[in-house]
């Protein structure tokens, strides 16, 4: 059990109560789904909560996060849809779910207790991007518990991201989303499927969230965060307001109306 399950601000069971409650039944995240970043997708089979591929394509073997497990200290996206598609191909959304948070949290090589010897180097975006297997301490880890993390090796940053950014994009709030971005592009290039997109379900009012990256010339992340790489993972986002206002328009049966009333009255969902 989470333990968070009765805390009102807790994103986890946020993300449960609103998206796995509709595993069963899925027919409405489609279309939502379909409708809001790619009409190609024609059912959802599977949806899970914190989920990692198995060997050769976990996150110890393609990120070198060997100390983590599944929901814990490895990059696990809180939900994930793995989908089907037109022509019979299958794709993979990875989605960071958040709430209240402030940000997507700073980067744990500037944490004090990992001995970065000079944290100031990340707020130099051309240093870290030039140059990151000198430059970034993620890459240079050399005790017992830490080994090295591979995300560098997946990402690429556009010519956009590299006029734009002023700081390392994980740096200071965006180290959840720079993660999740390593992990899908790896899976993009993996093969196995056909589409991979990184994502984030966020809360309408969370202003904070949405402008956390300023520092870093990430104006707003809905807008900002996708044109920052060049590879063949893609990026989108949805809210949490948009997605019940999507079943209360297309639950033509009324077949979810007593789950509708029960979440907008938990989350202060009302319009």
């Amino acid at each position: 059990m989470h333990h968070g399950i009765h805390n009102l601000k807790s994103s986890w069971v946020l993300c449960a109560n609103l998206y796995f409650a509709h595993r069963r039944d899925p027919r409405l995240l489609t279309s939502f789904l379909a409708d809001r970043i790619d009409n190609r997708i024609v059912e959802i089979q599977r949806l899970e909560l914190e989920w990692a591929e198995p060997h050769p394509l976990d996150p110890t073997t393609l990120l070198g996060e060997s100390k983590g497990k599944r929901g814990a200290n490895q990059t696990s996206p809180d939900l994930t849809f793995i989908v089907g598609l037109k022509g019979g191909g299958q794709g993979l959304f990875l989605t960071e779910n958040k709430f209240v948070e402030h940000s997507f949290y700073r980067c744990s090589g500037r944490k004090k207790e990992h001995k970065n010897p000079d944290s100031r180097r990340c707020l130099d975006a051309r240093l870290v991007i030039d140059n990151p297997g000198t430059q970034c301490h993620l890459l240079n880890w050399k005790t017992e518990t830490r080994t090295n993390r591979r995300y560098w090796d997946y990402i690429r940053i556009s010519d956009v991201g590299r006029n734009r950014l002023r700081q390392c994009p994980a740096a200071v709030a965006g180290y959840q989303l720079f993660r999740q971005q390593a992990l899908a592009e790896a899976l993009a290039r993996s093969s196995k499927y056909d589409l991979v997109v990184t994502s984030v379900a966020y809360d309408e009012r969370n202003e904070a969230l949405i402008r956390s990256m300023r520092g870093a010339g990430i104006q707003d992340f809905r807008e900002d965060w996708g044109t920052l790489f060049a590879g063949k993972a893609q990026f989108a986002s949805f809210s949490h307001q948009a997605w019940v206002r999507w079943v209360r328009e297309n639950d033509v049966d009324d077949s979810w109306n007593d789950w509708l009333e029960w979440v907008v009255e938990r989350y202060d969902l009302a319009e």
